[in-house]
């Protein structure tokens, strides 16, 4: 579990490395806009990033990576990035930025309101 730690102190200071932008999340950490998750660390410590698509094949190739996939369904916009460019902050920051700006010209979703009660 200590592994999984240091990738959690990894992805805080990713998550960090743009102002107004939270960590959310206590079992599977990740990170939203408008409605719209764009990264998260999964239980096995994968960092997922959400990217456009071509952003996305550049870096599946420039990294030998693939897409994630979860509970055996494969996310087709999020990339597993390999441990190694987690521990290169400043080299991962510009993936996390498009990740970023990718999710914020989405149109936001509808926030879940609680009902309230008809008297």
């Amino acid at each position: 579990m200590a592994e999984t730690s240091g990738k959690l102190e990894l992805y805080e200071k990713l998550v960090a490395s743009i102002p107004g932008v939270e960590r959310k999340g206590a079992t599977v950490p990740y990170t939203s806009l408008n409605g719209h998750m764009f990264s998260y660390l999964s239980k096995e410590g994968k960092l997922a990033l959400r990217l456009p698509a071509e952003v996305r094949e550049a870096f599946l190739k420039k990294y030998k990576t693939r897409l994630c996939e979860a509970y055996g369904v494969v996310q087709p916009e999020y990339v597993e990035v390999p441990d190694s460019l987690l521990a290169a902050t400043s080299e991962l920051k510009k993936y996390f930025n498009s990740s970023y700006e990718y999710v914020s010209k989405l149109k936001p979703k509808p926030t879940k309101r609680p009902r309230t009660k008809k008297t």
